[in-house]
């Protein structure tokens, strides 16, 4: 490979592994947004959609790390390990790259809440991974800020792209949460179409065997 050594490597790492993350972190978002409504994918089980979103984030997990990594490596810029973690505190694009640091920082609090989910119980687990939709566009924002390559060509089309999909996925669900009954009135909207579909003059004993008597 012309043009590469074994001092831009890393750069180059850090930028492919960058461009990967998003298109990962995208993916997640847009699993998590329909698994969350639907409980399951078109031609997966409800076990097999949310082992996919599981196993997509997990990858993208690992991909972020190494391009954490590598960044922080590259001799060409100056990136501590703090400023990694600790929001606007590089010397190198401050507020860019402070904003990776907070994306960062969710996915540990995360993959922490994660881990003792058992310990801290749903409720404090699933009000952290709210959070998991306001890291999103904050890496998106760190990677076009941050990235030159993300501003022009053929990479920019498919930052757009993961843009248009996650939040056509967000539409979606939106417009669905909005048509769907309340959760207080769900009840009586199921026995509402369970009467509609007896017809008139038909009671619930018309619809369902009567029970077997004792002894017969």
């Amino acid at each position: 490979m012309n043009g590469i050594t074994s001092s831009t490597a890393l750069w180059y790492a850090s930028r492919a592994t960058g461009v990967v993350s998003l298109l990962l972190l995208s993916i997640v978002m847009i699993l998590g947004i329909l698994v969350n409504r639907q409980g399951r994918l078109p031609g997966l089980p409800r076990f097999g959609a949310t082992m996919l979103h599981r196993s997509v984030s997990l990858l993208s997990v690992a991909f972020v790390a190494i391009h954490v990594s590598t960044a922080i490596a590259d001799p060409f810029v100056t990136i501590g390990i703090t400023a990694a973690i600790v929001p606007f505190t590089s010397a190198y694009q401050p507020f860019w790259l402070g904003l990776g640091a907070v994306s960062l920082d969710v996915m540990i609090a995360l993959i922490i809440t994660s881990l003792a989910r058992a310990h801290i119980g749903r409720r404090a687990w699933r009000a952290v991974h709210w959070l998991a939709y306001a890291a999103w566009p904050v890496a998106f924002a760190h990677g076009i800020g941050s990235s030159t390559d993300l501003r022009h060509g053929g990479l920019f089309e498919l930052a757009i792209g993961c843009a248009l999909a996650v939040g056509a996925a967000a539409v979606w669900r939106v417009s669905h949460a909005i048509g769907a009954p309340a959760r207080p009135g769900r009840a009586v909207h199921a026995l509402d179409t369970a009467a509609i579909n007896r017809g008139p003059g038909r009671t619930s004993r018309d619809t369902h065997p009567p029970l077997m008597k004792a002894g017969r």
